[in-house]
């Protein structure tokens, strides 16, 4: 615990398998079948696959060539990155209105700090709770994640119950939930070092502990004290966050295309309410310094209208419909995709700028 301090509370979420989960969501035909993205040709290796290939020993980075003759029914499509990219950001913005303390390591992963999140009773178990059910509901695919007291420990948690669970490590709980850890899931303990640990003989983290720091530090030099402190499941990093919140919005992909413009400001009211209950869960209120209105039409052409409203604290429909009038200039087009927006006022900005003579 960290003495004088808060209790960090950190959450690591994962996606499921991810590209293929993206695939398998789109197009359902592919949700029974062992699925590989990429590695379709000669030399191709495989990106990423899903359960039911992981089953066969199938692996991401192996050649495409071995993962067929290890699944002979392998289905393989190629990768789609732009649309991967697409979830990912529906994903991280879920985990941005809960806090903006996010700190993404990929497309598909994500450490949280909640320790100062009072929302859902300031349970960080309910927080990540929430979250998978918003991804589920929300972007169509699983999430796993990780709760405990630090980045290292959460990473480990969230890999615990996968697919698609969740698993808590509490303070009280890290002594004895590191004392048997194996030493292989150290971050940072590939092939190399694990050898070598247990040519000592050393195969858990309590071993590592009885060890002590001398010997590792002799042995492994500045990563032998790394070695002893995760053993005693401590990493003081913190969550760090490469970029603010700008924007919070909310669209709607209609399955039947709304006829005109009449429709849209029929779904606009149920739209709004969407979007400041999004704004009002946000943990840090800030200033509106935009709104904005998307519309894609039917034959997918998107159009997007902002205009400065600086007084605005919660926006209401009339905020809206100058916008909505201004870019709806064919009442009868037949409209697919209706979203509506705020951006926020950047007060930071300058302070977080990098200065070129420090």
């Amino acid at each position: 615990m960290n003495t004088g301090e808060t209790q960090r509370k950190i959450i690591h979420v994962d996606c499921d398998c991810f590209y293929a989960a993206v695939e398998m969501r789109d197009d359902p035909t592919l949700r029974d079948v062992p699925l590989a993205v990429g590695g379709a040709q000669g030399r191709g290796v495989v990106t990423t696959c899903n359960y039911r290939a992981r089953a066969f020993g199938v692996r991401s980075a192996m050649p495409g060539s071995e993962a067929r003759r290890l699944c002979p029914g392998l289905v393989t499509v190629p990768a789609d990155f732009p649309r991967y990219r697409a979830a990912s950001q529906q994903v991280m913005a879920i985990l941005r209105e809960l806090t903006d303390l996010v700190e993404p390591l990929s497309l598909d992963e994500a450490f949280l700090d909640v320790s100062e999140v009072t929302d859902h009773k300031g349970s960080a178990t309910l927080m990540a709770r929430y979250l998978r059910e918003r991804v589920k509901k929300e972007v169509g695919i699983t999430i796993s994640a990780g709760v405990a007291p630090n980045k290292f420990l959460a990473k480990i948690a969230s890999d615990w119950q996968k697919p698609d669970g969740l698993f808590v490590i509490t303070p009280e709980q890290v002594p004895d939930f590191v004392q048997a850890l194996p030493v292989e899931k150290l971050s940072g303990v590939g092939q190399v070092t694990a050898g070598k640990l247990h040519a000592l003989g050393i195969k858990t983290c309590g071993d590592i502990q009885a060890l002590g720091a001398e010997v590792l530090i002799e042995k492994f030099g500045k990563q032998g004290y790394r070695l002893y402190e995760m053993a005693h499941g401590r990493d003081e990093r913190p969550v760090v966050v490469s970029r603010i919140a700008k924007s919070v919005s909310v669209e709607r992909t209609f399955s039947r295309d709304l006829p005109d413009k009449t429709a849209c400001q029929s779904v606009m009211p149920d739209l709004l309410d969407d979007l400041n209950r999004r704004l009002s869960r946000k943990a840090q209120k800030k200033p509106i310094h935009k709104l904005f209105v998307k519309v894609r039409y039917s034959d997918f052409s998107t159009h997007t209208l902002e205009r400065v409203r600086e007084s605005v604290a919660e926006p209401a429909l009339a905020d809206y419909q100058p916008l909505l009038d201004e870019l709806i200039t064919r009442e009868d087009r037949p409209v697919r995709l209706l979203g509506l927006g705020v951006r926020f006022r950047n007060d930071e900005a300058p302070v977080t700028q990098l200065r070129l003579f420090d």
